[in-house]
């Protein structure tokens, strides 16, 4: 559209709207509008198809308007043609919240690139993309970029792989990028490709690096962690929009900046905390990180963003460095080595003054101390925005006031902190303090010594009690209408206003750092370390199967018999059931915290199962083998002809206890993922237990009762006792109703069936545990 052969007069100019960036030749015209020809496309309601055109008049520029519905102003008025130039301020649609673009003269080089960056809004007042890190000329060939130092782009950074990726030149003259199977993903404007074409402006995300084609040169800009957030109008809605937990928040957090956010409870700060983590976008509204959609480029950006829950996120068992550690592995590239790994360990350690913590296990740590592995094992990866969810929770009044202090120093040494807090004695280290009112409503936002001022008391609980007291006090307009609003939100907001409808979309899943099998291998180690350092734990895992194989040993004496044998079973049952629920029963609960954290961050849901599986079954299947064998080694177990179905008695007996402890183990794990709180699988497992007695087939009789039959079918230890009483031949020794059962029966398809019955449970219980497993994910990797 609109080649021009008059020869210009009027400058170069970079027109940068909220889309991105458009350098104007004064050769051509500049067609603006919804028609996806035009030269600028603006996609929004108020604008016209064919909205306004930018043309060159003699030595200077101007914005004709093309008889569009709503209008195009300059300046602040409405203009039919009018003269613009660097500065000038042209909104289509509404003079007031119409979309915007802004004149600029073009920067001379080499800082040239960021009018032309597609991804970013307003490169200028972002601290990443004001200006190249390095600059260099574009060579027509093969370009390889990664951590090694034999790449052509060597990247500093433990979360780029050796060999990351390689921008191709194309026989056209164009480039493409190819990701060479890293670990952490390469990106193009922020969306994970394995192979894509880039155009001059795209933005090639590879850590914390990005690349951009600008003319013949290969610009670098590094996210140093010096970023700003700006937050528009989010709002958070539930009950299909019936109740609003967020209303239009927005506010700008600086570089460097330390940001607490405060409120009475139900005040949204958890939902702020979600949307701006994107772990639960927004409904409507928009986070610019840095400039960049974090919602649009989140599959790229997430890495960038650590999060404190407010839970500890670590094993307490385990070492201050041997959990850092394990973090290492599961969050750097497969290709790390270990000697770089443990460096950058050591480095966070030293940087939050763990020195002398390092070798102690973390739950003989303070409080404060417990909080700063936390921020620890955040800070491995470098994230450039930092949240904390009420780190001082539980703490006393000296050890919150040094982990505030910590979060100052770390925000001064290039981060953007923000902490959810509900204690209010050290606000006075923050930069910035917003205040929510209940519904989620802006009450303040500005420095902490004027917020008390603002409300017109003189202590917290003062303006908190007025906050549940007053609750049809209109705080955000008071809040809007006030000069603070102007000064810390309305002046103070670099980057343009984003209008979007829904602010949530289909994000991809987190690259993981490791491959499947070597996540397995990391979570197997560390969850078996985890289980050795636990002393009560092991003495109760060993003791068990001894105690209750001892019971049953008395009762069986050295012969089953009439009298002996079907008590002696069903107290191996008992014991195989409890053996394995109680191993499992509360480890995905009291793991709960981590798990959403790690998978937040590419943890495989499968691997950390099967890790699960993995290490309690090993432990489970060996506890069954010595409960069978104290219980029943040298006994005479009358089988017929002295012969089990398949196998010899003794062998067949173990084997179904094994099966039996294994699939308990599973049905305790649904367990552990059904609840949520660790103190009520206790009184659950009591119930299991009961349950396994009760329709087992030993004290009822099950086959031919309708419902009560069938019910039984999903109970274990109903299969693993028809499976013990065929090897035996229990109706032989045991004649009677209960013995009759055809389940019991001395034959191999009986037996098969049985012992096939406990595999399908175990099957079973492990794909609900998936299922339950998901619905406690983070809402954005459930999409």
């Amino acid at each position: 559209m609109g080649e021009r052969s008059a020869a210009p007069t009027a400058p170069e100019l970079v027109l940068e709207t909220d889309t991105g960036s458009t350098v104007m030749s004064p050769s051509r015209d500049y067609h603006v509008g919804r028609d996806p020809l035009s030269e600028i496309v603006i996609d929004d309601a108020r604008v016209s198809w064919h909205h306004a055109v930018l043309r060159v008049a003699g030595d200077h520029w101007t914005v004709e308007d093309e008889g569009s519905t709503n209008g195009t102003y300059a300046d602040g008025r409405r203009v039919h043609e009018w003269g613009v130039g660097p500065g000038s301020v042209i909104r289509f649609g509404s003079p007031a919240d119409g979309p915007r673009a802004v004149l600029v003269d073009r920067a001379p080089p080499p800082v040239r690139a960021p009018e032309r960056l597609s991804a970013v809004s307003m490169p200028s007042a972002t601290g990443a993309f004001r200006q190249p890190t390095s600059v260099r000329p574009l060579p027509a060939r093969t370009v390889r970029i990664g951590r090694a130092a034999d790449n052509d782009l060597v990247v500093d950074d433990l979360v780029v792989s050796r060999r990351h990726a390689e921008l191709r030149a194309l026989p056209d003259g164009g480039h493409e990028i190819v990701d060479l199977g890293s670990h952490n993903g390469t990106f193009l404007n922020g969306q994970p490709v394995a192979r894509a074409r880039v155009s001059p402006g795209d933005i090639v995300g590879v850590g914390h690096s990005a690349f951009c084609l600008v003319g013949d040169e290969l610009q670098e800009y590094v996210d140093t962690g010096e970023v700003s957030l700006d937050v528009q109008d989010l709002t958070v809605a539930v009950d299909r929009g019936r109740k609003t937990l967020l209303h239009q928040v927005s506010f700008p957090v600086g570089e460097k900046c330390l940001l607490a956010v405060v409120g009475p409870s139900g005040a949204g700060k958890s939902t702020l905390l979600n949307a701006l983590t994107g772990l639960r976008p927004a409904d409507r509204g928009t986070v610019l990180y840095d400039g960049r959609d974090l919602y649009r480029d989140y599959a790229e950006l997430r890495q960038r963003i650590g999060l404190v829950p407010q839970d500890d996120i670590l094993h307490a068992q385990l070492t201050v460095r041997r959990a850092l550690g394990y973090a290492a592995e599961l969050r750097f590239p497969q290709d790390t080595a270990k000697s770089e790994r443990r460096a950058r360990v050591d480095e966070v350690i030293g940087e939050l003054g763990l020195e002398q913590r390092a070798g102690q296990p973390i739950h003989s740590l303070s409080g404060g101390q417990r909080k700063r592995v936390s921020v620890a094992l955040e800070l491995l990866t470098k994230p450039s925005l930092l949240f904390l969810d009420e780190p001082t929770s539980g703490l006393d009044p000296g050890m919150d006031r040094s982990v505030m202090h910590m979060l100052r120093g770390l925000a001064d040494d290039g981060r953007t902190v923000i902490v959810v807090t509900h204690s209010v004695l050290s606000l006075d280290v923050c930069d910035r303090i917003l205040v929510l009112a209940p519904g989620g409503h802006i009450a303040y936002y500005g420095p902490p010594r004027d917020t008390l001022g603002f409300f017109g008391f003189g202590e917290w609980p003062e303006a908190f009690e007025a906050f549940e007291r007053d609750r049809e006090r209109d705080w955000a307009g008071e809040y809007a209408r006030s000069p603070f609003h102007q000064r810390y939100v309305v002046s103070s907001s670099a980057q343009p206003h984003l209008h979007q409808g829904a602010a949530a979309r289909v994000v991809g899943r987190p690259p993981k750092a490791q491959s499947w099998g070597a996540q397995l291998g990391t979570l197997v180690r560390r969850y078996a370390a985890a289980l050795g350092a636990d002393r009560t734990f092991l003495a109760i895992m060993i003791a068990l199967p001894f105690v209750m194989g001892a019971m049953a040993r008395a009762l069986a004496g050295g012969k089953l018999t009439q009298e002996t044998a079907m008590n002696a079973l069903l107290i191996l049952c008992v014991g195989g059931v409890l053996t394995g629920a109680a191993n499992a029963v509360r480890e995905l609960v009291k793991e709960r915290v981590i798990y959403q954290r790690e998978r937040a961050v590419g943890l495989s849901r499968s691997a950390y199962l099967m890790s699960k599986v993995v290490v309690l079954g090993t432990i489970t299947v060996l506890q069954a083998v010595v409960l069978t064998l104290v219980a029943l080694l040298g006994v005479n177990l009358g089988a017929p002809g002295g012969k089990g179905v398949v196998m010899p008695p003794l062998v067949e007996i173990t084997v179904a206890v094994a099966l039996l402890a294994f699939t308990a183990m599973m049905l305790g794990l649904l367990v552990s993922a059904l609840v949520r709180k660790e103190e009520v699988t206790m009184p659950l497992l009591v119930l299991l237990a009961i349950v396994q007695v009760v329709f087992c087939g030993a004290l009822l009789k099950l086959h031919g009762v309708p419902g009560i039959e069938q019910l039984a079918w999903l109970v274990p230890s109903r299969w693993a006792l028809g499976g013990m009483a065929g090897t035996i031949g229990l109706s032989r020794i045991v004649p009677g109703e209960l013995t009759g059962d055809p389940l019991f029966k001395h034959e191999t398809g009986v037996w098969l069936l049985n012992m096939g019955m406990l595999v399908v449970l175990s099957v079973l219980f492990g794909y609900l545990v998936a299922r339950l497993l998901r619905r406690h994910e983070p809402a954005v990797m459930r999409k």
